[in-house]
């Protein structure tokens, strides 16, 4: 079980109307660490904090990478470097609700010179990382790697 904390006060001084109220809450981790979060602007949130699209890439791209680390080590390649760019898109559901619909990782990856994959062999790596990670597994978002 993973729990986190989510903390928001009204701000006394705005008025609690749609257009208005505040976004900007906290996202407490077990381990500590504090996240400042709020709604994306066009959802009158703050541009200089974090929203829930974003974290929704980043959980996909961090389990993705750990996944894909995995996977690579035990298929006895080094990986040196990971670096990726995650994007969520949103649109429409079958639904018709708004909603992440797509979201794309572009992994770049510095593998270690001794045992470099094939370009089908690096496929074959990230399929079976999205395969096999939690959070790809646990949402309806279309996931495109790049």
């Amino acid at each position: 079980m993973y729990t986190i904390d989510i903390e928001w006060t009204r701000n006394l001084e705005t008025e609690f109307t749609y257009e208005k109220f505040n976004r900007d809450h906290l996202v407490k981790f077990n381990g500590g660490q504090v996240l400042k979060n709020s709604a994306a602007p066009e959802y009158f949130g703050h541009a200089e904090c974090s929203n829930p699209e974003e974290i929704l890439a980043a959980a996909l791209a961090s389990c993705h990478m750990l996944t894909f680390l995995a996977v690579a080590c035990k298929s006895t390649y080094i990986v040196e470097s990971y670096n990726c760019k995650a994007t969520a898109i949103m649109g429409k559901n079958d639904d018709g609700k708004l909603s992440v619909t797509e979201i794309n990782l572009a992994p770049r990856i510095v593998f270690n010179q001794t045992k470099e994959p094939t370009k089908e062999q690096l496929a074959s790596l990230h399929e079976k990382a999205h395969r096999n990670c939690f959070i790809a597994q646990s949402i309806k978002s279309k996931v495109n790697i790049l």
